[in-house]
Order: structure tokens, then C-alpha cells, then sequence
């Protein structure tokens, strides 16, 4: 597939099959997340691979949109170093979006579905997923493959997306 192909045809899928993610699959995903760019090269993520059943499930309640967690084969926890320390630039969480959005269209490719989550709860993220003090968890993303399998081939809904005259400004706004 392409990479204009999948940016154009990727859908958020929140309902999963109870298909497990083979190793392949898993490992092109999280390579992809590894291998996005970032501010001067510093690579501030990490990534904590969660697959098992009653762990995802208890990751479901670190939002109120992260329920989707519950039925993913895979969730990945994208943690980086706490952004509101001190000196501790905003940059990296442009990085780790890239890193994201890396790993959902490498998934996309693959025929896997994914949908971020957002954590509101970070004591419970921390707790669960054991990471440092230092550290912050600002998204969870779920991983596998759509219950519904014409998510994959499903058009994108009119109107869905503003038009690029109505986003792009040339020279100023």
C-alpha cells in the first residue's frame, strides 16, 4: 500500500476481533513508532506493549473515551519524559505524535485497526503500567483486527473532512 493510499483510506476502528496480533504484525507497528523523527534526535519515548486480557481491560478506565482498549489485541502506551517538567520542551509531544501516527498507518497497511486514547487518569496509567515518576502517559493507542472487516474498505463519510482551500491560508491568514 502506498503512503498517500493509507493517509487516505485509514479509519479509527474502535471494535476488535479476537484475532491476536501475530509477532510480524507487532513488530512493524513499533518499528514504525521507533523510527519517526524527533527533535534533534533525542527520541524521548518509550513504548509499553500491553496484550494481556485483564490488563487491557483495567486500561479501558484511564479515560472516558478509552474503552476500546478493552477489546484490542494490543495496546501501546506511548510514554515520554513529563512534559510540564522543568525544561522539558513541547516539541516532544510533536514527536510523539509522529511516532503515533507512524505506528497506526503501518498497522493500517497490515490490515490492523487502531484508535488513540487519551489518559486522563495518569495515576492509574502509572500504576498499571509501572513507568517512572519522571514520566508521563498522554496517549494509549489499541491495536487489532476490526470486528467488522468492511471497516477496511469503508469510503469516508461526506463531508468528513473540511476541504484543503478551507485549511490552507497562503502567506498569512
Amino acid at each position: 500500500m502506498e503512503v498517500r493510499t493509507a493517509i487516505a483510506t485509514r479509519r479509527v476502528v474502535r471494535a476488535f476481533d479476537d484475532r491476536p496480533l501475530g509477532p510480524e504484525a507487532l513488530h512493524a507497528i513499533l518499528d514504525a513508532g521507533r523510527r519517526a523523527g524527533s527533535a534533534k534526535n533525542r527520541q524521548r519515548w518509550d513504548f509499553i506493549v500491553v496484550g494481556d486480557r485483564e490488563r487491557l481491560s483495567d486500561l479501558a478506565d484511564v479515560g472516558p473515551w478509552a474503552g476500546h482498549i478493552a477489546g484490542a489485541a494490543v495496546a501501546v502506551a506511548l510514554v515520554t519524559p513529563d512534559p510540564r517538567g522543568e525544561g522539558q520542551p513541547l516539541s516532544v509531544m510533536w514527536d510523539l505524535g509522529g511516532a503515533g501516527a507512524q505506528m497506526m498507518l503501518a498497522a493500517w497497511e497490515l490490515g490492523v485497526g487502531s484508535c488513540p486514547a487519551t489518559v486522563y487518569d495518569q495515576p492509574l496509567a502509572r500504576r498499571l503500567l509501572g513507568y517512572p515518576d519522571d514520566r508521563w502517559c498522554e496517549y494509549i493507542l489499541s491495536f487489532g483486527y476490526p470486528a467488522d472487516p468492511s471497516d477496511l474498505t469503508r469510503p469516508s463519510r461526506p463531508g468528513g473532512r473540511r476541504g484543503l482551500a478551507e485549511v490552507v491560508h497562503k502567506g498569512r491568514w
